[in-house]
């Protein structure tokens, strides 16, 4: 038997209220984009001419660590916002629930997606791109030293990059799910609580006779 208690209603619907959570994580992206442009470290090279007039690009020392450490700050950050984002999510108690977790899913997403974007932008801004091959070496001067933007992804594959803007989604559900987990009530304490009712257990005397 399953008794559904009426309480006070929600202001905002359900759908209203993912859809909130998606757009707060927006900004927030937005944010995170303009901290790693500041964050990541540059890489920094030379290109150099060859006796034989060929020019070659390489890193200095171990600057081409650098990609690894931009990427994985970006990750990071992306995954803190993730927890934080899925733990204020849950104390929004009246719309726990699947129709938040896609919400805040789809926030994650688009947040890590303006996260890129902005510090990508930001980071070309303010590093420049480099153009190798108009470099001015000579054999005078066989030396041009470099400053190049750091990366946002592992690589260039798709892969990689679809790896930078889901895991943030996953890590948001799995935060979540913890004290979905937790919580022993199937409505996880929502609107509206339903409360479960046991049926009482027969009495000594309607026991039939052994």
């Amino acid at each position: 038997m399953i008794d559904v208690q009426t309480g006070a209603a929600p202001r905002i619907s359900r759908r209203r209220a993912a859809i909130t959570v998606t757009a707060g994580l927006l900004p927030v992206g937005a944010l995170v984009g303009a901290l790693w442009a500041w964050l990541a470290p540059p890489i920094k090279g030379a290109v150099a001419l060859t006796h034989s007039g060929e020019r070659l690009h390489e890193y200095l020392g171990s600057e081409a660590d650098h990609f690894f450490v931009s990427a994985f700050l970006m990750l990071g950050l992306l995954n803190v916002v993730a927890a934080v984002a899925a733990v204020l999510a849950w104390q929004w108690r009246p719309h726990r629930g699947p129709g938040m977790v896609t919400g805040l899913c789809t926030g994650a997403v688009i947040a890590a997606a303006a996260a890129v974007g902005v510090g990508v932008l930001l980071a070309h801004l303010r590093y420049g791109t480099p153009n190798f091959a108009a470099a001015t070496v000579s054999h005078e001067h066989p030396l041009y030293y470099v400053t190049e933007a750091p990366s946002a992804f592992f690589g260039p594959s798709w892969l990689q990059s679809a790896c930078t803007l889901l895991i943030p989604a996953a890590t948001a559900a799995l935060v979540y799910a913890v004290p979905v987990a937790a919580t022993a009530r199937d409505d996880l304490g929502g609107y509206p609580a339903v409360k479960t009712v046991y049926p009482r257990p027969d009495s000594a005397e309607s026991a039939p006779p052994s």
